[in-house]
Parts: structure tokens; sequence; C-alpha cells
């Protein structure tokens, strides 16, 4: 287990100092072994239904876009499309993460990006007021209003979650 001994701010953070937009920065013992969003919710002490993970695709027709959703919801490929406006989809392979996105998996988040690109969030969020999103690191989240996440990252709230949230494991 990893654990920073001080909180300090990531890029994702300055960038939603300068809008203005609140947030809390909750660090979390990582295991780079379990990445998991379930493992990342047992150590905030939250529901995993709140705590998101963000996944980067690459359609046939846009190009690269985000996904956000529940760390217990899978991405659904043909929803995402449709969302997206693409004909077929892919999750990116994990080694294009860092030189496209700037982050590494585990601490990727769409605040920040080297680019910005389309995100579209689950519509899950809309019944929390606060959720949980990487910071950009491992070991850090962000806890913030759905809305002020939408508002920063120009999200499209929508459904791309497989029909079914996948079982705690």
């Amino acid at each position: 287990m990893c654990a920073s001994p001080k909180i300090q701010k990531t890029n994702a953070a300055r960038l939603l100092d300068r809008a203005r937009i609140a947030y809390e920065l909750v660090p979390y013992k990582f295991d780079p072994e379990d990445l998991a969003a379930q493992h990342v919710a047992e150590e905030l002490g939250e529901p995993i239904e709140q705590v998101y993970k963000t996944l980067v695709l690459h359609g046939d027709r846009t190009g690269h876009f985000v996904c956000v959703l529940a760390g217990n919801r899978e991405v659904d490929l043909k929803k995402a499309a449709k969302a997206s406006g693409n004909k077929k989809v892919e999750m990116i392979h994990v080694k294009e993460l860092l030189p496209l996105t700037g982050y590494i998996r585990g601490g990727c988040t769409a605040i920040g990006m080297k680019k910005p690109f389309p995100v579209f969030l689950q519509q899950d969020v809309a019944a929390f007021d606060i959720f949980y999103v990487s910071a950009g690191q491992r070991g850090l989240q962000l806890k913030l209003s759905p809305k002020d996440y939408i508002s920063y990252t120009g999200a499209t709230l929508c459904d791309i979650a497989a029909d079914e949230p996948q079982p705690e494991q």
C-alpha cells in the first residue's frame, strides 16, 4: 500500500481552483496491484455507486472521448458509440493513456488532460449531491458536486453503462 504523507495539489485541483469550483481533495491508501474502483471506495469508506472511474475510448468517427461512470458499472460500448456520434468504439490500450492524456491508469481524470476530449458522464450521478473522481494521481480523489464537474468539463449526462451494475467482489 502507498500513501502520501502530505496532500499536494494536483494539476486538476489547481485548474478547479482557477475556475473557482468547490472541491475537496481526499487521500486514500492505494495498492498498485489493485487499482479497481471497489478498492478505492472501500478505502474512502464510501459507496461504490458514488466513486466514479474515468475511461478513455476511441471512436471510428470522432476520435478520442472520455466516459465517466460509477465504479460498479461497466461501459456499454454500443451506448457509448451512440452518445458520442460513432458507429464503433473501443477502449484505448493502457500504454496509450499517459502519452494521450498525461495521466496513468488508476489516476486518470477528465480534468486537465493534455487535450480536452468530449466527456460523457453516466446519468446516475444526478442522484448525488457529491461524488468522487480521480484527482489526477493514484491515492487522491476529488470530492465535488456533479453539477460543478459538468460545468467544468462540459460533460454530457447520458446513459453509457451496461444495464446491470457489477456485483461487489
